[in-house]
């Protein structure tokens, strides 16, 4: 069921979570930010964790759709290496400035409680595969080094990613600056190496 009140608790849910935690976040909040009577929550949603299970499955949903929006936009016979570095800029962009659905999913996935977490585990898991294919294509292509664990690379880059609106604010470094460093990082990082040339 799809009213204005319920998008707007989900929304409202969203905007808290992504503040203040799922620690933080009460019902009481949700229901001030979406200037409804908290009861009214309850019509719509069974618990608070089923709240939060909406809006993180929403969240990681989002992300997942703008990171594969934004590599099919790209030109066909770009190196896989090229759209992980468009995979990070759409990453980056939806969290830190279009969603707060998406931002409410990175700041609080290790915060959920196992119910939730299972709840939300099927949206990850896609989000995931879709880094591995990712990865997969570099090494295919020749695009990605082979001599690191492709697992533990992708694992590290979206932990990053994941980790930025802890710590990033836009005050002092607009994010285009701060997607040219993710980028550039990931691509020294992951460009195959040419033969011949040691690593710094």
């Amino acid at each position: 069921m799809t009213t204005p009140s319920r998008d707007r608790i989900l929304a409202a849910a969203a905007a808290v979570l992504s503040k203040k935690g799922y620690a933080a976040t009460r019902l009481t909040d949700i229901a001030d930010v979406a200037e409804l009577r908290a009861p009214a929550v309850y019509y719509y949603f069974p618990s608070r964790e089923a709240l939060v299970a909406e809006v993180m499955i929403t969240g990681q949903h989002w992300v997942r759709r703008h990171v594969e929006e934004a590599l099919d936009a790209l030109p066909h016979d770009v190196t896989a290496l090229d759209r992980i570095c468009a995979a990070i800029d759409a990453h980056l962009r939806v969290e830190l400035e279009l969603s707060d659905f998406a931002t409410a999913v990175t700041r609080n996935a290790g915060q959920l409680p196992p119910d939730v977490r299972d709840a939300v585990a099927n949206e990850s898991a896609e989000y995931h595969a879709l880094w591995r294919h990712l990865f997969a294509d570099g090494r295919a292509d020749g695009s990605v080094r082979v001599d690191i664990d492709a697992s533990s690379a992708r694992m590290l880059i979206i932990g990053a990613l994941n980790w930025a609106p802890e710590w990033w604010s836009g005050t002092k470094e607009p994010i285009a600056a701060l997607i040219k460093t993710a980028q550039t990082l990931v691509r020294a990082g992951l460009a195959a190496r040419k033969e011949g040339e040691l690593d710094a």
